[in-house]
């Protein structure tokens, strides 16, 4: 597996997430209770023996320095290899969808000239367990330029993305950007190093562009195949989409799949002591993680790290991220708060899953 060197791209901004998205990048969005989004795709691949990651910086990446640092807690803190930060361009992306910009494998050349025969990239927040040593493998057997990660998709609904189309050898035949299709790219892929490196000397002119767009124009000369997933994919479509998906995790059976004890995702740890409950608190259904004091009721929720919620307060189908105050007579439903928010005693907020209300980062309500 050491032939196979790591990137995550974490320079975009997953479109419609408002204030969560508006200081930080999209990469590092809470999620889970103590993750953050680009935890999964660094676990996947450290899971998957991959010992060399490149991750692409936006220009504000205070955010991702802070969790990941050194990258000590997925075992990159290596002399051989490890964890490298890679800028990306300040220039932004022609799609919001956009997730593999083209001049940011150019200008990071040097990273793709360290060793290892193949490149194996993934997007900062895609959210699910994946074990890439079998589609590895396979690409190893195949020997076509690129493998490309995908997953049926529902042909009748609507969703933004790259749809590919196969031949019956199972290669692929296009791959184009739309809102509707079959079989949907899941924003990963393995390339073959020497082809990447002949790319970017062949198409420098068009590093405005995301590579998947540079792939659908050349997809006839290139042998392309397709690795199918069929696990448990988080929908980030929006802020509606990261309630939704943030509310599965009380699917017993999504979080054993997400959370394998045997492929565990890993993340920045905190010394905080465990979750205190009084006599008077009622929890139901819910996550709620260290450092928290529970008063209140709780239902079908996700509770963030050194969360107050006070007597008599109501939270339910509510995402409350680090060190919020929920005050004593609140009631909140379909809300989303950000960090360090402080709801006021007896207000009530109340959305929709279609419409959640967020609560900015650092507000008083």
């Amino acid at each position: 597996m050491n032939r196979t060197i790591g990137l995550i791209t974490a320079n975009y901004s997953l479109a419609g997430f408002g204030t969560v998205g508006e200081e930080r990048p999209s990469a590092s969005i809470p999620f889970g209770g103590r993750y953050r989004l680009m935890d999964f795709a660094l676990s996947n691949m450290v899971n998957s023996r991959i010992q060399t990651v490149g991750m692409i910086t936006p220009y504000r990446y205070r955010s991702i320095i802070d969790h990941i640092g050194a990258g000590k807690e997925w075992d990159l803190d290596r002399k051989d290899g490890g964890l490298y930060i890679l800028p990306g361009t300040i220039y932004g992306f022609r799609e919001n969808d956009g997730h593999f910009l083209f001049r940011d494998f150019q200008q990071n050349r040097r990273y793709f000239q360290i060793s290892g025969d193949y490149v194996l990239a993934s997007s900062g927040t895609l959210v699910a367990s994946i074990d890439y040593q079998p589609m590895i493998a396979r690409h190893e057997f195949t020997g076509r330029g690129v493998t490309l990660l995908y997953r049926r998709a529902d042909p009748e609904a609507r969703k933004k993305g790259y749809y590919l189309t196969f031949d019956d050898k199972g290669r692929v035949t296009s791959i184009r950007h739309d809102d509707r299709g079959e079989y949907l790219f899941l924003d990963s892929f393995i390339m073959n190093k020497a082809l990447l490196l002949r790319l970017m000397s062949d198409y420098g002119n068009l590093g405005q562009m995301d590579l998947m767009d540079i792939l659908g124009m050349i997809v006839d000369d290139i042998a392309m195949e397709g690795y199918f997933f069929d696990g448990y994919v988080a929908e980030m479509d929006g802020i509606s989409g990261y309630l939704r998906s943030s509310l599965e995790l009380m699917d017993r059976s999504v979080r054993r799949e997400l959370f394998d004890p045997d492929r565990k995702i890993l993340t920045k740890i905190h010394d905080t002591p465990p979750a205190m409950y009084t006599a008077d608190s009622r929890v139901r259904s819910s996550l709620v993680a260290a450092g928290c004091y529970v008063e209140g009721a709780v239902e079908n929720s996700i509770v963030f790290r050194s969360v107050r919620i006070e007597k008599g307060a109501v939270v339910k189908n509510c995402v409350i991220m680090d060190k919020c105050v929920i005050k004593s007579g609140v009631h909140l439903e379909n809300v989303i708060c950000d960090r360090s928010v402080t709801v006021s005693p007896n207000t009530s907020i109340q959305g929709t899953p279609e419409s959640p209300c967020v609560l900015p980062k650092g507000g008083v309500v």
